[in-house]
């Protein structure tokens, strides 16, 4: 399933500036964040469709992003740094159980997408004062008052995350069965991602958070049509 990337510019823009250029502050100076802890997953062969996030900040060691930014743009990158990790989890669940090859192919691309960005929104939350989230939740706690995106926590009510009791299921899953539920729920989760993305686009200030924003919405709108024809193939 060949993926249309329809933002081949703004795709270059963002990892350069996010990931490689330094941007500068409302005052003109250069705010670089610390070094990833996170190590990078593995970049896909030459046959795999290259992702927007497949630059990883870890070949550098450090990410930079302009100081100006805004509570949206904090709450983007916060709550976009856990459903990711939701995403990445599911991946992994694909590698040893999705029957299809398409869908194993998915969800290495969506690793290899997903775990360089986290790292970059990680690096941005260091650079501006702010929380990073610890596991699939801020400190188990809900996420409300944390800008123009409050009111998520983990759990179905996050934008299309999977329950702990629906991630259970999968888990015991393999097969047809699995890929059949594994599209379902990222469907469900893509569509989560893009509306967060889209809140982004209307609220946030940062211009490395709006760039990403940008490239995941159109990254995953294209990857819900991909999976929805799946689901009619099974």
């Amino acid at each position: 399933m060949k993926k249309t990337h329809r933002l081949a510019v703004a795709v270059a823009a963002s990892a350069a500036l996010s990931l490689g250029l330094a941007a500068c502050s409302t005052d003109g100076s250069t705010v670089t964040a610390g070094p990833s802890n996170t190590p990078s997953p593995s970049t896909p062969g030459p046959s795999t469709p290259s992702s927007p996030g497949s630059s990883s900040p870890g070949s550098t060691g450090t990410a930079t992003v302009a100081a100006e930014h805004n509570d949206a743009d904090v709450a983007f990158a916060q709550q976009m740094i856990v459903h990711h990790r939701g995403a990445l989890a599911m991946a992994q669940m694909a590698d040893r159980r999705a029957q299809s090859p398409q869908v194993q192919a998915l969800a290495e691309r969506i690793t290899a997408a997903q775990g360089p960005e986290i790292d970059a929104m990680s690096s941005w939350l260091r650079t501006w004062g702010q929380e990073v989230p610890d596991g699939m939740s801020i400190d188990g706690m809900s996420m409300d008052g944390m800008g123009g995106m409050g009111g998520m926590s983990h759990g179905p009510e996050m934008t299309g995350m999977m329950s702990s009791e629906q991630m259970d299921e999968l888990e015991g899953m393999s097969g047809a069965g699995f890929d059949q539920m594994w599209l379902t729920g990222m469907v469900a989760h893509h569509e989560g991602a893009v509306e967060m993305s889209r809140t982004e686009q209307d609220q946030g200030a940062n211009p490395q958070a709006l760039a990403l924003a940008e490239v995941i919405a159109a990254d995953q709108t294209a990857e819900i049509d991909e999976m929805n024809q799946l689901l009619e193939q099974l």
